[in-house]
């Protein structure tokens, strides 16, 4: 038992999950029965490991199992924390996270941490800037501080770790709030370990705002930091995930994080933490997406991870990838030969239902497809439901979306419908843009730059400011490599010069979004483009195709 122990734990840190799966097995089927009576620490030890094992081979129904038999048979609290811990990554894996929030719950309550039943916004705001009063307070010098060999605090951090992603999706903002405040005071508190950089980048995610989105991204960089000097490599997933998927990208171009969190998908999968690997996952496709170099790869991409989830088995990452492949379907070809499939069906949920994410997910990509698809009413109509989305706090689909939620605004403004309204929300989304412009020029001052371009260009008033602006916006996707953004400011300016009945540059933008959406892939925005090219007037021509012309009736009247 303890040779096959041996060689599974071998296999184990080196990545093989299936062959350690197999020798930890076969060690355990060679303990007598009375094994836990008579060989306690290495029923224990053995025990841990199959279920680590069983984990990391998604078969997570024997991993569960295994740990509470564990649990069952442990002699005392710390045995049996190891398992908990686990069991809760496990559960989360398997989607159950009220059942990870209630494991964790209980076990915080053990440990001595007080845990309400909820907690007002007010006083979440009061305990976060209290923690960042602390956290300013020590600074530089608690973050050079000596490594504490706290046990009870590391495990405490660990919980708090675990809870408060469950919380995320499936508690109020306000008790993420709590947790991370809670894991964040009691690290400044008694000392730094090896928990204390993920605990600061959970804060930070929860305190970014659009005012404090500097202070927060240089808190997040501390915590990073300190991966030199602590053992975190397995937690790289869950901070990939964190700082390059919810704070850097208001600074960091998109590309940028695509990269590391693909590595953060990697290493989740090599590592045994597949439910973390699989977030850092989400957030790559999200921010390909946005950047959108090809949307028939990211499809391809998008089908080969819908694959690679009939082994992992995440109904979580399952979900939020239909809804992404349903909005790539229906910009390709409105899902004609992409066969798009349907949202995942979410009723109405309150705010402690875990499904409430991934219905705020389907409502802003609805916003995104409708308005790309010309559906102004709709687009409007799914602008409203995910208004609140827009607010403080946002991740960055709620800047895509509500971006396009002005355009849209725009739109209805020209056909006359809730001018008022409408006005009101472009205004808001050009604040918005302001923002995250300011932070980060690659990502949006595009965006930023086309909003204002339509705005003036609307109340036509001032002609070379809307040229300028529409000019800007095209040069500012361009170099960002937004080549769909591209096209759509192309589209915009050709639009904008075709009602002042100046054809020849109309056609000249259209044609350049023709090859930007080209490039995209999307066969349905080209056919759009293509459409208006030939109802242009003829006067439109360019003035080489005009002179040929007139040289052929010429040619045709000598003769």
């Amino acid at each position: 038992a303890e040779l096959n122990m041996k060689a599974g734990k071998k296999a184990l840190d080196g990545c093989d999950h299936e062959t350690a799966y197999s020798y930890l097995c076969a060690a355990l089927s060679l303990l007598p029965k009375d094994h836990w009576e008579n060989h306690y620490d290495l029923s224990l030890r053995l025990g841990f490991l199959v279920a680590s094992a069983a984990n990391s081979t998604c078969h997570y129904d024997k991993a569960i199992i295994m740990l509470r038999k564990i649990i069952e048979k442990a002699h005392c609290l710390d045995d049996q924390l190891p398992s908990y811990i686990l069991l809760s990554q496990t559960l989360h894996a398997q989607g159950k996270l009220n059942d990870v929030y209630d494991t964790c719950s209980a076990i915080l309550t053990e440990l001595g941490e007080s845990i309400p039943e909820s907690y007002t916004l007010c006083k979440s705001s009061e305990m976060l800037a209290e923690t960042l009063k602390m956290y300013e307070e020590l600074g530089d010098k608690w973050l050079k501080g000596e490594k504490t060999d706290d046990k009870t605090l590391q495990t405490t951090l660990q919980f708090y770790n675990v809870i408060v992603l469950a919380s995320y999706f499936c508690k109020s903002y306000s008790m993420v709030a709590y947790f991370t405040c809670k894991a964040m005071q009691l690290s400044l508190q008694r000392g730094l370990c090896d928990h204390t950089p993920l605990a600061l980048i959970q804060f930070t995610t929860v305190l970014n705002k659009d005012e404090n989105a500097m202070l927060c991204y240089r808190i997040a960089k501390d915590a990073m930091s300190l991966r030199e000097r602590f053992d975190v490599a397995a937690q790289i997933p869950e901070l990939y995930f964190n700082f390059y998927g919810r704070i850097a990208w208001r600074f960091e171009p998109f590309q940028a994080g695509i990269e590391h969190l693909r590595r953060g998908f990697e290493a989740g999968l090599s590592s045994g933490h597949a439910d973390m690997g699989l977030y850092c996952l989400l957030h790559t496709i999200k921010f390909v997406l946005f950047s959108s170099p090809s949307l028939k790869s990211t499809l391809k991409e998008i089908d080969y991870y819908l694959h690679l989830l009939k082994t992992y088995k995440s109904e979580v990452t399952r979900n939020f990838l239909r809804v992404f492949r349903k909005t790539v379907s229906l910009l390709i070809d409105n899902g004609e030969a992409t066969s798009t499939a349907a949202d995942p069906c979410i009723g109405v949920g309150d705010l402690n239902d875990q499904n409430r994410k991934l219905r705020d997910a389907v409502l802003q990509h609805s916003v995104i497809r409708c308005y790309w698809s010309g559906h102004n009413e709709r687009c409007r109509n799914f602008g409203e439901k995910c208004k609140h989305l827009f607010g403080q706090g946002r991740q960055s689909t709620s800047y895509i979306a509500q971006f396009f939620f002005g355009l849209n605004a725009v739109e209805l403004i020209k056909k006359r419908k809730q001018i008022n309204k409408s006005k009101e929300v472009v205004q808001a989304a050009i604040v918005a843009m302001k923002y995250a412009a300011a932070n980060s020029a690659w990502n949006f001052t595009n965006k930023l730059r086309l909003l204002e371009a339509e705005q003036v260009a609307h109340t036509r008033t001032n002609h070379d400011r809307a040229s300028i602006l529409y000019e800007a916006s095209i040069k500012s996707a361009k170099r960002s490599g937004f080549v769909h953004e591209q096209g759509l400011a192309c589209e915009k300016a050709a639009f904008y010069y075709q009602r002042g009945r100046n054809y020849q540059k109309a056609r000249e933008y259209f044609q350049q979004a023709r090859e930007c959406y080209q490039v995209w892939g999307s066969s349905i925005k080209v056919a759009f483009i293509q459409k208006e090219l030939d109802g242009l007037n003829p006067d439109a021509l360019p003035v080489s195709a005009v002179t040929e012309a007139v040289h052929i009736k010429i040619g045709t009247n000598s003769l």
